[in-house]
């Protein structure tokens, strides 16, 4: 991935949110690039996610697609938000 674009899309995670990895898997299955960050982990992960979210924590993972927030794994919404803006699989 490092040959490419910066991905616009971070996942806020943690290691043991089962949804966290369902998610992840996906969006490798579906040949989206993304970064992940794990909050627990990574104290300046939590500090970016609080300050992207008015610092009103409900859960993980929350996905950063280019701006746009979406709390849990949401198929629906994910899948709007990467088609709106016009986010394509990454070729090898």
């Amino acid at each position: 991935m490092s040959n490419g674009p910066t991905p616009q899309i971070t996942v806020y995670k943690t290691s043991w949110c089962a949804f966290c990895h369902a998610e992840t898997q996906w969006l490798d299955t579906l040949g989206i690039a993304y970064v992940a960050k794990d909050i627990e982990a990574d104290k300046a992960a939590y500090t970016e996610l609080m300050a992207k979210n008015g610092g009103a924590f409900s859960g993980v993972p929350v996905t950063d697609i280019a701006g746009d927030l979406i709390l849990g794994f949401d198929r629906p919404k994910l899948q709007a938000a990467i088609k709106a803006h016009n986010i394509q699989p990454v070729t090898v």
